[in-house]
């Protein structure tokens, strides 16, 4: 059956009825979460996480991932408006969208972003449909070597472009993987780690961790830094924009989908350095590259654009290998788990209903984020008019009932409040929790094609050492330190950009 054949069926079950309605619901509260300082794609994710377990695989996916690629949608709206980016990724946008904004040209800005942002998720759905089944089916080779090593590439590239430094970072994976080892023994079924304490025999609760690292530390970061800024709210006849400046977008447009393609390909914080990267590109091939910060169309086309190209891209190694490419995509993979879909290389074999029905969806839900980031910015502008001392009490509220609901214990609770301590104090001192979230994610899988490896090898470490193992390290090595080059020739350095006002 070809892919088109496919592509239809996908259709016929994202045009359902309930499914199109948690489309819409996805990408409206992807959007809202985008647009809110202090949330982002984590925490709406981890926040309607809970809603999901009644729903079937293809209804939660949909919605899920809607949550994933409207955040990166709503996050230029703050950026441009208000100089707060809404997500991280969202930070590069900060220069020149809120320049444009004080100049009186808020609405051109926020169509172009949008614009940008629907070309650039629309090409790399492509490019999700295209590449994830044939190499889906040369994956299916692969044995638990191979998986073991694909595994710690992906923690070993995270560590290269986290955005804190190497001993931060590798103390992060390692304490990800002491709470990874929490709960049984995914051999031998042994408790291990669980202080006689019944609710830690089936391991930390994750979805807990995750709203604790990325929900309520972000609430408390943002408490402390958020000021009384007043956004400019831009006319509806101001969101016409003028052909020149269309005109100077489209080649930037251009650029930051590929850019965003090829970084979404790549384990670690890629909206952020796609968005940087695509930046960086357009001032240096620029011929008045002073003028960036001041106002210029590409300097929003260009991140915005890469920053949401990134998302079909990160569905790949998820889809494909089972690898959670951004933290983001780690809470997608944890959420096809608990509705028995294992992501992988058998999954759109085995699940073809979900996996074409999520790339459908995915073309519905970026037509209906084009709608609504224009004619209902205005909405969404009086959002941010609300004092946050209440929007941090209402999230907070969300985050302990999304929490409890898992398991019905407050004990999850307790654990969520821990990691929100845990995680602001990590943030203070510059630590990157994303790698630790990953590390948790992947740490029982390592470890299961770990053990699996050495029964294979018969215990001997020099034929796992010598196998292709090994080989894709030294290509990787390569790869990260060729990556890193280009980088930092475009000028970047992980603490270069300005925080916002």
């Amino acid at each position: 059956m070809s892919s088109l054949d496919l592509l239809s069926q996908g259709f016929a079950i994202a045009l359902q009825p309930h499914n199109l309605f948690l489309c819409f619901v996805g990408v409206f509260w992807g959007t809202v979460v985008g647009v809110l300082p202090g949330l982002g794609p984590l925490a709406g994710l981890t926040l309607l996480l809970p809603l999901t377990f009644k729903l079937d695989a293809n209804g939660a996916i949909i919605m899920l991932s809607g949550i994933f690629y409207g955040a990166m949608y709503g996050g230029s709206t703050t950026s441009i408006l208000m100089r707060i980016p809404g997500e991280a990724a969202s930070i590069v946008t900060c220069l020149d969208g809120y320049a444009m904004a004080r100049q009186g040209r808020a609405g051109t800005a926020l169509v172009v972003a949008a614009v940008g942002s629907f070309i650039g998720a629309s090409v790399s759905i492509v490019g999700l449909m295209l590449f994830a089944p044939p190499l889906a089916e040369l994956m299916v080779r692969i044995g638990p070597v191979e998986e073991l090593a694909l595994l710690l590439l992906t923690l070993m590239v995270v560590s290269f472009v986290s955005q804190s430094r190497l001993p931060k970072t590798a103390a992060m994976i390692f304490l990800g993987f002491l709470i990874a080892s929490v709960g049984l023994d995914p051999v031998e079924a042994v408790a291990r780690y669980t202080f006689g304490l019944i609710e830690l025999t089936d391991g930390i609760n994750f979805v807990a961790i995750a709203i604790g690292l990325f929900g309520i530390s972000e609430i408390l970061l943002t408490i402390e830094r958020i000021a009384t800024v007043q956004p400019i709210r831009p006319a509806f006849r101001d969101l016409l924009p003028r052909w020149s400046d269309l005109k100077a977008s489209m080649p930037a447009i251009m650029r930051g989908t590929g850019i965003g393609f090829l970084f979404g390909l790549v384990p670690g914080p890629s909206g952020v350095l796609s968005t940087f990267t695509s930046y960086a590109l357009e001032k240096r091939i620029s011929g008045d590259p002073d003028s960036f910060g001041k106002g210029r169309i590409e300097g929003v086309a260009g991140p915005e654009t890469a920053n949401n190209a990134t998302t079909g891209a990160a569905m790949i190694p998820l889809m494909v290998l089972g690898i959670p490419s951004i933290p983001a995509t780690a809470l997608l993979l944890s959420a096809l788990i608990i509705h028995n879909v294992q992501p992988g290389t058998l999954m759109i074999q085995q699940h073809p209903e979900v996996f074409w029905g999520l790339i459908a969806s995915m073309y519905i839900g970026n037509a209906m984020l084009l709608v609504l980031n224009l004619p209902l910015v205005g909405i969404f502008v009086n959002l941010l008019r609300i004092p946050y001392a209440y929007l941090a009490v209402l999230i907070t509220v969300f985050c302990v009932i999304g929490v409890y609901t898992l398991r019905s214990t407050t004990f999850d609770i307790m654990v969520m409040l821990a990691f929100g301590a845990i995680g602001y104090a990590l943030r203070k001192f510059e630590y990157d929790v994303a790698p630790l979230l990953l590390a948790v994610v992947l740490g029982d899988r390592i470890e299961s094609a770990f053990r699996q490896s050495l029964i294979v090898t018969s215990g001997d470490y020099w034929r796992l050492a010598t196998s292709s193992f090994v080989q894709a390290i030294a290509g990787a090595l390569v790869l990260i330190l060729a990556v890193r080059l280009v980088i930092r020739a475009l000028g970047y350095r992980k603490h270069d950009l300005p925080p916002p006002e």
